[in-house]
């Protein structure tokens, strides 16, 4: 699986060193900021470093009033993007969050510079990345986000590039309290936090709490159905809406602690994460008039489901989600050219499934109203040993930095079977009643189970000052995992300093994603009753290396293949520069992916396939009626642009930050069955924006600080579908204003108040689902909901 780099492209990619980009932070000498994220030479700063590094700070991510970090990034970071999605089952409460348009587990996430745990949730085309949601953002130091391929360095899923989660470290006391809502007057927003922190000769060590509630938006209209209804019974008292497009309520926990105990020679560390939260949104209206739910059955002839639901219902669908992880090792203190870190981790995400409002239609009057789907549970557990060796070649203008070092790593992926009336199919399906919880049919025991995949790695990593301006680095990685092989990958990066404040920068790289259990073995399948046959039917995603895959593949023009690992070829070049007060810096890439992951095509089992799959032990073989996959599905390429400038100035009476970036960022299918289907290439390719950009200016004046900032999205096309055909939306660019003032009552006592989408912009409204109430697309890449204003209040102590 080794991919091998081209030398003569290589030699004419000459690069610069990375630039440190943070809203708000940003000085004439931010450049000089110590980075961790992309190498291992110890005091590299952002600006010497051989790949583009934005370093996003605490009080960049303090100006902006989310309580997700995906939201603040994608406001600070062009390359990234975030979205809403609502009524997505699992989605809308782990958003998917994506560098450079490419998947979300196409980014590794590190938390002090080592990996995260991944979410239990698996997205679309079976995504399973990590939940950024769980790290309270009061204990966030700074945010390092390398935007580079990095898989040769850090491992599987840095197609993109990587985001280092820096927790914070510093002494003293200081909590905040923030209210706000949106301009509609929902949406109530209400956070808090508090963080101590103790420095001495003993070491560190710093602890967080975060709460935040949020209660539910709804930008919707009434459904015209449900108009006719309460036309036609002015009796009845139709809630209006009968259901909400908009983001759910939530309410969440959030811990975070970070240390260190001075040995001497050595250091001991440890950091950790816990995060509870809770929430519910709503799912689609079921229409008496129309839901097959409502039917009559010779099973219940006395049972009419009116007397439980008259004017229809809306499942409400949530999740209760644990979340937590340890990390602990010791690491070499004081200087000398050699240097250790050894370490082990554990992280584990939990998410419970409930749904209320709802009934399993074909147990009738015996069916609860309330039900537990199942849960599902993703932990990993890691061995890191890594070295370092300062080697004075005595040839060179310094010393060659040469790490090296190893890696296990076990992951688990767990279903739980969800309560029996979750699933069932009663006797009410036979008249063609919906089995199962309706809205979201719980787990069976058949899906039920646990999958493990273990791997091992083993790196090298060297950086190279050949000249005064001239330093190279050479990185390579091998790793093997037990379920599907293994990878060999390679990066070369190079950096020449024309002067001391121009500089060119470029690396080349392999890179990989290896699949998770969960999407190596997992199942996902509904369960009914055929009212012709009797016979139970089941439909649904099987894994691609069990027994219904054995069967189709039996086919002449079936190929269900075991999953592989995704695969690509990195390259960047460009530039940076600063001069007094001003710095910039100009990227451009090209990502090449092969062996994407996707959903094959809908397979329909023959009555001889289905015999098989009862002699093969599958549980409801006999009634398997439509059947698909995760696959190797398509390749992709993916270029664009990134541009950050700063400039900083005294203007007048105080001091003046601006600060503007921009990214161009186009993906193209170049083969495999995507490419052969219009509709789904077309959707992948321009769901989201081409064009993002975001600039800000802040000025501090005495006690004052004043932000404004402008965001801008360029157009992107939605997608939806009728018995007619297709149908293509196109929705054109979108800009956004946010200001913000803070007024220092004290040196420890600060009151901000500020607003985002001040001008309270909606987008242009979608032509699909109209008919169920949707406003605005649930597809969009940025908050559909309007203008949002708060207020909050910072001690520091």
């Amino acid at each position: 699986m080794f991919k091998k780099l081209s030398v003569s492209t290589l030699a004419l990619m000459i690069g610069a060193g990375a630039q440190a980009y943070a809203q708000n932070e940003i000085s004439a000498g931010e450049g000089d900021t110590i980075i961790v994220t992309g190498t291992r030479v110890e005091g590299r700063t952002a600006f010497d470093s051989l790949a583009p590094v934005d370093v996003i700070s605490d009080e960049a991510l303090n100006l902006t009033a989310s309580d997700e970090i995906m939201d603040s990034l994608a406001q600070l970071t062009p390359s990234f993007n975030v979205q809403r999605l609502p009524l997505n089952d699992g989605l809308i409460f782990v958003r998917p969050a994506r560098l450079r348009n490419l998947s979300p587990d196409h980014t590794l996430v590190l938390v002090n510079g080592k990996r995260r745990h991944r979410s239990a949730l698996l997205g679309s085309n079976g995504a399973q990345s990590p939940d950024l949601a769980q790290i309270p953002s009061f204990a966030v130091k700074r945010i390092e986000v390398l935007r580079d391929g990095a898989s040769a360095q850090y491992g599987s899923d840095a197609i993109a590039g990587v985001i280092n989660i820096i927790l914070d470290d510093e002494p003293g006391l200081s909590a905040f309290g923030q209210y706000g809502q949106y301009y509609e007057n929902d949406g109530d927003q209400y956070r808090a936090g508090i963080q101590g922190g103790l420095v001495g000769e003993f070491g560190f060590v710093n602890a967080t709490f975060e709460y935040s509630d949020s209660a539910r938006t709804s930008r919707t209209r009434q459904r015209q159905d449900a108009i006719d209804l309460q036309a036609a019974n002015p009796d009845l008292d139709v809630p209006n809406p009968v259901q909400n497009w908009g983001q759910p309520e939530r309410t969440s926990y959030r811990f975070a602690v970070n240390s260190a105990l001075d040995a001497g020679f050595t250091e001991f560390y440890a950091f950790g994460t816990y995060g509870w939260g809770t929430g519910v949104s709503d799912f689609n209206w079921r229409n008496p008039a129309t839901t097959s739910a409502y039917n009559p059955s010779t099973a219940f002839p006395d049972f009419d489901l009116n007397d439980i639901f008259p004017t229809g219902f809306t499942p409400q669908f949530g999740q209760d989600d644990e979340d937590y992880s340890i990390n602990g090792g010791l690491r070499s203190n004081g200087e000398g050219p050699f240097s250790y870190d050894v370490s082990a981790s554990y992280g584990r995400n939990e998410i419970d499934y409930f749904i209320y409002d709802t009934i399993n239609a074909s147990l009738g009057p015996d069916s609860p109203t309330s039900f537990d789907p199942g849960n599902l549970i993703q932990s990993e557990f890691n061995i890191n040993i890594g070295f370092g060796y300062e080697w004075d070649a005595g040839v060179f203008a310094g010393p060659v930095n040469i790490a090296w070092g190893g890696e296990r790593r076990e992951e688990t992926y767990e279903i739980v079977a969800g309560d029996p009336a979750s699933y069932a199919i009663g006797p009410g399906a036979a008249d063609g009643l919906p089995s199962g919880s309706n809205g979201f049919p719980g787990y069976s025991e058949a899906q039920a189970g646990e999958f493990d995949q273990t791997s091992y790695a083993g790196y090298i990593d060297v950086e190279i000052p050949l000249t005064d301006i001239w330093t190279i680095g050479l990185a390579g990685r091998y790793e093997d995992y037990s379920e599907y092989g293994d990878s060999l990958d390679g990066k070369i990066s190079t950096r020449v300093a024309l002067t001391p404040n121009f500089a060119f920068r470029a690396t080349a790289s392999t890179g990989f994603r290896a699949p998770t259990p969960g999407q190596l073995f997992s199942e996902r399948t509904s369960q009914g009753l055929d009212t012709v046959t009797l016979n139970i039917f089941t439909a649904g995603r099987f894994s691609p290396q069990g027994p219904v895959a054995d069967v189709i593949n039996q086919r002449a023009d079936a190929d269900i293949r075991p999953l592989e690992a995704e695969e690509s070829e990195n390259y960047t070049a460009g530039f940076t520069f600063r001069q007094g007060g001003l710095t910039a810096t100009v990227d451009v890439y090209q990502i090449n992916i092969s062996d994407r992951f996707g959903t094959s095509q809908t397979y329909n089992p023959t009555p001889e396939e289905q015999a098989e799959f009862v002699a093969l032990g599958v549980p409801g073989g006999e009634g398997i009626t439509r059947v698909n996959f995760f696959q190797n599905d398509f390749d992709t390429r993916t270029r664009g642009v990134d541009v950050v400038t700063t400039y900083s100035m005294v203007a007048g009476p105080g001091d003046l930050t601006l600060t503007g970036a921009y990214n161009y960022n186009t993906t193209k299918v170049t083969g495999g069955d995507l490419a052969l289907d219009e509709t789904s290439r077309v959707r992948f390719e321009e769901l989201l924006p081409n064009h993002t950009a975001t600039a800000s200016a802040n000025y501090s004046i005495g006690a004052f600080d004043l932000m404004g900032r402008v965001r801008y999205y360029g157009s992107w096309t939605d997608f939806s579908f009728n018995a007619m055909g297709d149908i293509f939306q196109e929705f054109g660019g979108e800009i956004f204003f946010d200001l913000a003032a803070t007024y220092r009552l004290t040196d420890q006592f600060s009151i901000r108040a500020g607003a985002e989408n001040i001008l309270d912009t909606y987008p242009d409204e979608a032509e699909f689902q109209a008919n169920r109430g949707l406003i605005y697309s649930r597809n969009a890449p940025y908050d559909t909901d309007g203008g949002f204003y708060y207020v909050r209040f910072d001690v520091k102590l």
